[in-house]
C-alpha cells in the first residue's frame, strides 16, 4: 500500500506494516518503538554519565519503568475499552493485535520510578529531569510508528501536509463523512486525505527536546525539566487531539482521555513550575544579599581597623612632635648614637658624684653592689619582656615618623660635626639597633636616689 504526500510532491509506492524473521512476524510498529525507546536510554545514560552522576542508578531505574510502564499502558486502553475485553479476559493480555496508550506508559513508568528511588533513597524529581529527556527522544521516534501503522492521523485538510492514506487500510471507524466527501481515486484506489498527526506529535516533542536542553542547563531547582516536559507536552497533546479523529474516549462519554489528560498536566505542571522557579529565585536573590552583606561587613570592620590604626599613628605622631614624652615610650629613632643615652646617664652620674664628693667610701662601696643587682635584675627582667613585646610591637610603631626626625635633627643642628662624630661611638649592629628601638623602661638612676 502506498502513502503519499501530494502537496509536498512525496510518494511513497510501497510501505509494509510487517517483516518476516525466520517465520515469525515483527511489525515496523513494533521496531520503531523499540528503536526509540534504545536511543531514550542510551541518551539519558549519556547525559548521567556527563553531569557526573550514576549511569546504573539510571539503567536500573528505566529497566522497572519500562516494565511498568508496559503494564500501566495496557491496562489505560484496556478500562477506555473495557466493552471489547468483558467477554473474553484472556484477550487482554494478547498486545500483538495493538491496544496501547502513551499516558498510561508513562503514569506507569512514573510510579516504577517512584518506587525505585524511594528504595534506593534517590532524589526522584532529579533523576526524572534527566530521564524525561529520554522519554521525548522516544516519542520523537517512536511516532513514526504510527505512520507505518496508518494511524493517529486527523481530519480531512488540503494543507502543504496533508496526507491521503489508501481507504482499506484503514479502520471504517475513523473515516468520517469530511473525508468521504473528499476522496480522491488514484489507479482505481480510493484515498483520504488527512491531517499527518503523528508528524505534527513527532515535530512537536523535537522542539520540546531542544527547549529542554536550555532548561536542563539552566534550571533553578530539582525537577524543574521534568515539570515543564509535563507541561509542555500536556499543551501540545490537548491541541493535537482536537484534530484526531481515532480518539480513546472515556466510557460514557465524548470526551476524549488524553486530551483530559494533556489539559490537567498543563494547568497543574506549569502552575507549579512557575510557583517553584519563582521560590528558586527568591532564595537565590536572598543568598546572594546575605553574601553582599556579609562581604560589606567585612569591609567596613577592615575600614574601621585601618582607621582606628591610623589614629594611633598619628597620636603617636603629634606626641613627639610637640616633645610630650608622657606615655610616650622612648625608643631608638635611627638617627642618634645608639650609645648616645648611656653617655648621658653617665654624664648625669658623675654631675651628681661631684655635688656629693664627702660620702662615705663604704656607703659607695654598698651603692655600686646595689646598683649592680639592681641592673642585672632589670636587664634579666628586661631581655625576658622584650622578646614577647617584640610580637606586639610593629616595626612602623617602634619607629618614629619622619616629623618625630625632622624634630630632632632641628634641634641638634648647632652641633658640631667633630661633636657629632664624636658622640655617635662605635657602629651598632642590626641586633644594637633592633635592641635600643625598643622602650626603655630601666634606666639608670642617679647615684643619690639609687640608695633609695
Amino acid at each position: 500500500m502506498s502513502i503519499q504526500f501530494p502537496n509536498l510532491g512525496i510518494n511513497l509506492d510501497y510501505v509494509g506494516k510487517s517483516i518476516q524473521i525466520f517465520g515469525f512476524e515483527i511489525t515496523f510498529f513494533g521496531l520503531v518503538i523499540a528503536l526509540g525507546m534504545l536511543l531514550g536510554m542510551g541518551f539519558v545514560i549519556l547525559e548521567a554519565k556527563r553531569c557526573g552522576e550514576n549511569k546504573d542508578d539510571y539503567l536500573e531505574m528505566m529497566i522497572i519503568s519500562l516494565l511498568l510502564g508496559v503494564v500501566g499502558s495496557r491496562m489505560l486502553y484496556v478500562l477506555c475499552s473495557w466493552n471489547l475485553y468483558k467477554g473474553n479476559i484472556i484477550e487482554i493480555f494478547n498486545v500483538r493485535n495493538g491496544g496501547l496508550t502513551f499516558y498510561g506508559g508513562l503514569f506507569g513508568g512514573m510510579l516504577g520510578a517512584a518506587i525505585y528511588c524511594g528504595v534506593r533513597r534517590k532524589s526522584f524529581m532529579q533523576m526524572a529531569d534527566t530521564a524525561s529527556m529520554g522519554i521525548v527522544i522516544a516519542q520523537i521516534i517512536g511516532r513514526w510508528g504510527d505512520f507505518f501503522n496508518r494511524e493517529s492521523f486527523g481530519e480531512y485538510t488540503n494543507s502543504i501536509f496533508a496526507m491521503q492514506l489508501p481507504l482499506s487500510a484503514v479502520r471504517s471507524s475513523e473515516v468520517t463523512s469530511a473525508m468521504r466527501e473528499n476522496l480522491e481515486t488514484i489507479g482505481g484506489t480510493s484515498y483520504i486525505q488527512v491531517h499527518p498527526v503523528f508528524l505534527y506529535e513527532s515535530l512537536w516533542c523535537l522542539l520540546l527536546f531542544l527547549l529542554m536542553l536550555v532548561w536542563k542547563r539552566k534550571k533553578h531547582f530539582h525537577g524543574e525539566v521534568f515539570l515543564k516536559y509535563l507541561a509542555g507536552y500536556g499543551l501540545g497533546r490537548f491541541c493535537i487531539e482536537l484534530l484526531r479523529t481515532d480518539k480513546l474516549m472515556i466510557p460514557g462519554t465524548s470526551v476524549g482521555i488524553s486530551q483530559l489528560i494533556s489539559a490537567a498536566l498543563f494547568v497543574i505542571c506549569a502552575m507549579i513550575a512557575v510557583v517553584e522557579e519563582t521560590m528558586a529565585k527568591k532564595r537565590a536573590a536572598r543568598r546572594r544579599r546575605r553574601r553582599e552583606q556579609d562581604y560589606e561587613a567585612q569591609e567596613r570592620a577592615a575600614r574601621e581597623a585601618e582607621a582606628e590604626e591610623y589614629r594611633d599613628r598619628l597620636r603617636l605622631e603629634r606626641a613627639f612632635a610637640d616633645g610630650d614624652a608622657a606615655g610616650v615610650p622612648e625608643v631608638y629613632n635611627g638617627t642618634a648614637s645608639a650609645y648616645e643615652h648611656d653617655s648621658e646617664e653617665s654624664e648625669e652620674t658623675s654631675s651628681v658624684e661631684e655635688e656629693h664628693p664627702e660620702e662615705d667610701p663604704q656607703d659607695e662601696k654598698n651603692t655600686e653592689k646595689i646598683v649592680e643587682e639592681e641592673n642585672s635584675v632589670a636587664e634579666d627582667f628586661y631581655e625576658k619582656d622584650s622578646e614577647k613585646d617584640t610580637e606586639e610591637i610593629s616595626e612602623e610603631e617602634a619607629l618614629p615618623e619622619a616629623s618625630g626626625t625632622e624634630n630632632y635633627v632641628e634641634e641638634n643642628a648647632g652641633i658640631s660635626e667633630e661633636e657629632t662624630v664624636a658622640a655617635k661611638g662605635p657602629t651598632a649592629s642590626e641586633e644594637d639597633e633592633w635592641l635600643y628601638s625598643q622602650p626603655r623602661r630601666f634606666a639608670k638612676k642617679p647615684a643619690h636616689e639609687q640608695k633609695d
